[in-house]
């Protein structure tokens, strides 16, 4: 039977990553602490921004926009003629809300353009205090609460110079002293000033100023900057679609001064409004007031004419052809008047050209054009009858004429005083003291979020920059050499360590039952056996030479331990600290590190009894480094040591080297030569992989064969992915 290859190599493909993935979730569980400090580090930066952050209130109301106005529509069609209404669209009256023309009499009635400000609050007191006190702009003044006192101020103009330039107040037992740092002037509180500068003049009266001698900084902004910074915290929308209901939003650190000025921007709108409403109104009626006088002269002339004729001639009986002339005529006179009228009133609005005008010329020539025939068929009447006819049409038509328009002229008075306009207040605003900003918790739950994403983002990095031990199977494959033990961390040993006046302590002292102890039992089985069985030197000890790859990584804690072990064997171990730099092998024994290896080399005196020190271990015994020497490595390549190495061989079983780290000297590479086994320390999750392998190389190219890897301080837990490699303690646990 024959298997695929693609069917095998799918499972395998996974499998790694699944690795792949778990290496990454248990490399961010590792980082646990920086990814903690970095999510509350943003915890606590979201909450000082949380207090930091101005507290900002709203205000709503609504404003409806009718189609027409009731006013002159209530009093009949004849007026709503006359005074010709349109629609106005609610977005239109929208942009007219912001407009400088509403909103400069709110500016200054609230006397907004005046700007108080506590210099001395910093960041630290928001933060702190998690408040901020702002001005209050009424029409008696401005206000503004400090902690020494309140601040107002109820006149404050300037020349157009110092507009939007700071000014200093600062409150005295005297009075007042306000400077722009180039002008300064000294008044009186409750008295009205008026100082002149180098810029300009400057009128002002303050009421109050804190005590304690507290700056106050006061501006006077120009129209255009305060109208922007009102347009910028205002909102007027059309509520929905055509609904002719305009909502107005406004914003601010202070719920009552935002509700006070959104409520004085919808009184100066709406009296902007009638004011426009009223306007066509206003302007007909000044139009009648001059036409009505004249009129009336007229008809007193054309009644005192007709009055003197039949004095003159007495009472004509006038047939029916001539009355029924005669009320046509008066009718048509009578539209020609109010079509003259309505002419007149238009042509106050457009131009002759216009439609609405040349329709009205078109109807008055038919008119006059009918009354050319008319006046044709009454010249065939006597003469006295056709003078008749004409003097009683003219009072007729005169008195139709004015009766009308005084009818008119008094009803638009009526209209006038009733007139509304067309925009109707629905709801004022209110003070709701409901914060709409900062959103607190939403900022500090962002701000922890995206700590704990940078945290994993750092941890990540860092192990992707730093590629730290952590895998026995990848140091393997990365070195050639196998990794011969794993040595778990001691978390007591860990404890007593920490405590500088404790001194080292060995592991059968202070944790013998670990799994520490029994790592290190291991490796001396594994060297045993993996020992040859005649020494390098062909004499009795086996020599075992431990370095690592760098300081830091625990090699003198297995060098100490494992002479132990191996003298828990009857066996004589001598331990030697070759590091004469910065060996401490003797705190580990509780020893000094005098008469030791430098000074054998170093005074012509000392012997191998005078540097070879007991222990208080059976059958261990230890040489010290010595005296610093100012040329270790050469030292080790003369043939002293050769000697001293030759003449220690006849005496000890086991004979364990302590040497400098690989890439810090070159000491463990003259020592290997005389060296059966030669130990790579490493220390898990702190060495860095690059430098074990290149130490590795380092030897190879000395001719230096690493005969095994041990691996220091795995830490055992979730977050190890690699927890597998830990031995099971076996025996007494107390």
């Amino acid at each position: 039977m024959t298997l695929d290859s693609d069917n095998l190599s799918k499972p395998s493909a996974e499998s790694n990553n699944d690795i792949d993935i778990l290496a990454i979730i248990f490399s961010i569980l590792r980082g646990w602490k920086t990814i903690l400090f970095l999510a509350l580090l943003g915890l606590l930066i979201g909450v000082l921004y949380s207090r930091y952050e101005t507290t900002i209130f709203k205000s709503d109301a609504l404003i409806q926009i009718e189609s027409s106005s009731g006013g002159v529509s209530a009093l009949g069609s004849s007026i709503s003629d006359l005074v010709a209404t349109e629609s106005s669209l609610a977005q239109t009256e929208a942009e007219l809300i912001k407009s400088r023309m509403v909103l400069r009499p709110v500016v200054d009635i609230l006397n907004l353009s005046i700007r108080l400000n506590d210099p001395t609050v910093d960041a630290i007191d928001k933060i702190r205090t998690n408040r901020i006190d702002s001005q209050e702009n009424m029409p008696e003044g401005v206000f503004l609460a400090t902690s020494d006192g309140n601040a107002q101020v109820s006149q404050f103009e300037v020349s157009e110079d110092y507009l939007d330039k700071s000014f200093t107040l600062v409150g005295s037992s005297q009075g007042f002293t306000i400077t722009n740092g180039l002008d300064t002037f000294k008044g009186r509180l409750n008295t009205p000033h008026r100082f002149n500068g180098i810029d300009g003049f400057i009128e002002i009266t303050v009421d109050n100023l804190p005590a304690n001698e507290r700056p106050i900084s006061i501006t006077k902004q120009s129209l255009q900057n305060t109208t922007d910074a009102i347009k910028g915290a205002l909102t007027v929308s059309e509520l929905g679609a055509k609904t002719g209901i305009i909502q107005l939003s406004m914003i601010g650190p202070n719920q009552e001064q935002v509700s006070r000025i959104l409520r004085q921007i919808i009184l100066s709108y709406i009296d902007q409004n009638n004011s426009r409403g009223s306007e066509e109104a206003t302007r007909t009626i000044a139009f009648m007031e001059t036409q009505i006088p004249e009129l009336k002269q007229t008809l007193e002339a054309s009644e005192k004419a007709f009055n003197a004729f039949r004095t003159e001639n007495g009472t004509i009986d006038i047939g029916q052809e001539s009355s029924i002339l005669l009320a046509e005529n008066a009718r048509i006179d009578s539209q020609l008047s109010e079509l003259r009228l309505k002419k007149a009133d238009l042509t106050t609005y457009y131009t002759e050209e216009h439609p609405l005008v040349i329709q009205i010329d078109d109807q008055i020539a038919e008119l006059q054009s009918r009354i050319q025939v008319i006046d044709n068929r009454i010249e065939g009447l006597p003469e006295v009858q056709r003078e008749f006819l004409k003097l009683s049409e003219d009072v007729n038509i005169n008195r139709e004429i004015y009766l009308n328009l005084l009818k008119n002229y008094q009803q638009l008075q009526i209209a006038q005083a009733g007139q509304v306009g067309f925009a109707r207040i629905i709801d004022l605003p209110i003070n709701t003291y409901r914060a709409i900003a900062p959103k607190k918790s939403l900022i500090i739950l962002l701000a922890t979020l995206t700590g704990l994403l940078l945290g994993i983002m750092l941890v990540l990095l860092k192990n992707l920059l730093k590629n730290v031990v952590k895998d026995p199977e990848r140091l393997e494959s990365k070195t050639g050499v196998p990794v011969i033990a794993t040595v778990p961390r001691s978390p007591l040993l860990t404890r007593i360590g920490k405590n500088s006046k404790s001194a080292n302590r060995l592991l059968a002292y202070s944790d013998s039952n670990s799994l520490s102890y029994e790592a290190i039992k291991s490796l001396r089985t594994s060297l045993m056996f993996g020992m040859p069985s005649v020494s390098k030197t062909g004499n009795r000890a086996k020599i075992i030479l431990i370095t690592g790859e760098s300081p830091g990584v625990g090699k003198s804690f297995i060098s100490s331990n494992l002479s132990e072990v191996f003298a828990q064997l009857n066996k004589k171990v001598l331990i030697i600290d070759a590091d004469m730099r910065l060996g401490e092998l003797h705190k580990t024994f509780n020893m000094t590190q005098d008469n030791g290896l430098a000074d054998y080399f170093q005074q012509d005196g000392h012997s191998i009894v005078d540097i070879v020190h007991p222990t208080t271990l059976d059958n261990v015994d230890f040489i010290p480094r010595g005296k610093q020497p100012h040329n270790p490595a050469s030292l080790l390549s003369s043939d002293k040591f050769s000697s001293l190495m030759t003449e220690l061989n006849t005496h000890y079983d086991y004979i364990i080297i302590d040497t400098p780290p690989v890439l810090a000297a070159s000491d463990a590479m003259i020592i290997s030569q005389y060296a059966d086994k030669v130990l790579m320390v490493t220390r898990y999750d702190k060495s860095i992989e690059g430098q074990l392998v290149y130490a590795v190389k380092q030897l190879n190219k000395a001719n230096v064969q690493v005969d095994g890897i041990v691996l220091n301080e795995v830490k055992q837990g979730l977050t190890s992915k690699y927890s597998y490699h830990y031995s099971y303690a076996y025996g007494n646990d107390k």
